[in-house]
């Protein structure tokens, strides 16, 4: 799992910290990209694609919500996996 940030983001580090906590609960990986970082490194598709709605989660590469940690659908879709 992948939560796009921008640095100065409250809402992203709310939902960084719950998907910290939920990825320790249900044994998942989590990374953090900057998407401002990543633009600066050369890689602007984040930023172009997601950087009005930050923060993003993406499940397997897919945007799976935005804003806020769906965390309903998040056990459902981990479950299936």
């Amino acid at each position: 799992m992948e939560l796009l940030t921008r640095a100065g983001c409250l809402i992203c580090t709310r939902v960084g910290a719950r998907l910290a906590e939920l990825a320790t609960e249900l044994g998942f990986d989590l990374s953090i990209t900057d998407v401002d970082d990543a633009a600066a490194a050369g890689n602007p598709r984040l930023r172009a694609e997601f950087g009005d709605r930050l923060p993003v989660v993406l499940l397997d590469g897919r945007e799976h919500s935005y804003w806020e940690v769906d965390e309903a659908r998040l056990r459902a879709d981990l479950a299936a996996r």
